[in-house]
């Protein structure tokens, strides 16, 4: 049996098992997710970051791009109940 490779951002904590980053729930994630949540925002000690993605055109989740879909979503719960009032 192979013995899993275990890879931690000293940075943010972030952990790979054999390639595969988890989130702290212990769902699977993406490099380039993590880069646009965590990794691009990152302050200071930058250089501490392992994420090859960060700092780079990933295309990945943004807080930008999760605020824009709350809005979406609020945008049409007000026009359900507007069309339900009529």
């Amino acid at each position: 049996m192979e013995t899993p490779q275990l890879k931690m951002c000293p940075k943010c904590g972030a952990k790979w098992i054999n390639g595969q980053l988890y989130w702290s729930t212990g769902n699977k994630g993406t490099n380039s997710d993590l880069a646009g949540l965590v990794c691009d925002n990152l302050k200071e000690d930058i250089d501490q970051c392992v994420n090859e993605l960060r700092g780079t055109s990933h295309g990945g989740d943004t807080w930008e791009k999760r605020l824009a879909k709350l809005d979406e979503i609020t945008e049409e719960i007000k026009n359900q109940l507007d069309r339900d009032k009529e």
